[in-house]
């Protein structure tokens, strides 16, 4: 994993907190699968550009650290593929290391008021939207579906494999034909492409 900070002071605690873990691998440049921590105070057009060039052109997986997201820069973030954000005033090493080891995995992990400012979003485009004559369906299966569901709920895989009785692999399976199948980023937004659909 790499981490990118405004500053070296900022950058530096966050690599003396990660590199305590022996699961966390850090490096100096980014890579296809990578996890990137990128800390920001705000967002701006260069920190969502940043994003992009991360996810898009490098192929790593963003989490992000920020002060505050307005409004209108959630779907934005989420929609640049990052599936991990961790308040800064949340910070704490242990939250650290919990958001970078879920994006390691491909799993979404957003703090519970991020979460519900998403769903409320993304509900508001759904409304909007369904009137629309000829709308496209995503034609989810009731798997997939149930299984997005306890995503959105936070559960990882292991603790949806056992509430649903399906082996990991099997959500494993799903997710990565969903994802394929609808070319989403992630289970992030996966969540966020299911709740605009109206299927959570």
């Amino acid at each position: 994993m790499t981490v990118e900070a405004p500053d070296p002071i900022t950058r530096e605690g966050a690599v003396s907190q990660l590199r305590r873990h022996p699961e966390i691998e850090l490096h100096e440049e980014l890579g296809r699968d990578t996890v990137a921590l990128l800390i920001e105070d705000t967002l701006d057009e260069a920190a969502l550009t940043r994003l992009r060039r991360i996810v898009r052109s490098e192929g790593a997986r963003a989490v992000l650290v920020v002060g505050t997201i307005r409004e209108n820069e959630l779907l934005d973030v989420i929609g640049c593929g990052v599936g991990a954000i961790v308040w800064r005033r949340e910070a704490t090493e242990h939250r650290l290391v919990q958001a970078v080891l879920a994006a390691s995995r491909g799993d979404g992990d957003l703090p519970r008021d991020l979460l519900g400012r998403l769903i409320s979003q993304v509900g508001s485009l759904h409304r909007g939207t369904a009137a629309q004559p000829g709308a496209p369906s995503l034609g989810l299966v009731p798997r997939e579906v149930d299984v997005l569901r306890l995503v959105a709920e936070g559960l990882d895989t292991g603790e949806i494999a056992s509430k649903l009785s399906y082996s990991e692999r099997t959500v494993k399976n799903v997710m990565h034909g969903l994802t394929t199948r609808l070319h989403l980023r992630n289970r992030a937004h996966a969540v966020a492409y299911a709740l605009r659909e109206g299927y959570i």
